[in-house]
């Protein structure tokens, strides 16, 4: 019997590494994706409203955040199977923005990460969780608050009229205005349902 031992249990050590390789590869594959469609998310957003600033100033960028970047998500969501949204710490459309329970612990922790000194620019989390629904890869990449950000969500002083009457208009129960430079805004969610 001890021989019998000696021999499967280390055959079955080495299954069981084999095994989870496999898992964490597959999951570092699914984290470079999720990393990547993040990046593009953010870039294309960037790119938007830059564009926007320069022809129309914080006025048109409204737009841009309210019509084009729920665009941006339904596309890459259908391109990828995958849910992507963005979340904020601070909500302004309760609708699209409202972190559910993981991306609020994430946010957490980004927030607590951010305190310790750590570039919130480079801060992201992946894990594979158990909902209801089945397993699902999960995933979060933080966005700060840039100086050209702070004309729609900084202070008061730093909002315009035009700009306030704007999001009070579109946005009745808007949460996310006081940031201040560099502070966290909220993040890129991304949810794959693993098959």
């Amino acid at each position: 019997m001890k021989r019998f031992a000696a021999r499967v249990v280390p055959v079955f050590v080495c299954m069981l590494m084999l095994s989870s390789g496999i898992g964490f590869a597959a999951d570092a594959a699914r984290q470079q994706q999720a990393a990547m469609t993040a990046k593009g998310f953010i870039r294309q957003l960037a790119q938007a409203l830059k564009k926007e600033m320069a022809a129309g100033g914080p006025v048109r960028a409204v737009d841009v955040c309210s019509r084009l970047a729920p665009r941006i998500a339904g596309r890459l969501s259908r391109e990828t199977g995958w849910k992507v949204t963005r979340v904020g710490t601070r909500v302004r459309n309760p609708l699209l923005g409202m972190p559910d329970a993981w991306e609020q612990k994430v946010l957490k922790m980004f927030e607590s990460r951010a305190a310790k000194g750590e570039p919130i620019d480079q801060m992201s989390y992946s894990e594979v969780v158990t909902e209801p629904d089945g397993q699902f890869f999960r995933y979060m990449k933080a966005i700060a608050i840039k100086p050209p950000c702070l004309a729609c969500h900084g202070s008061e002083s730093q909002i315009s009229p035009e700009v306030r009457a704007i999001i009070e208009k579109r946005y009745p129960h808007d949460k996310a205005t006081g940031y201040k430079l560099g502070e966290l805004r909220g993040a890129i969610s991304i949810k794959e349902p693993i098959r």
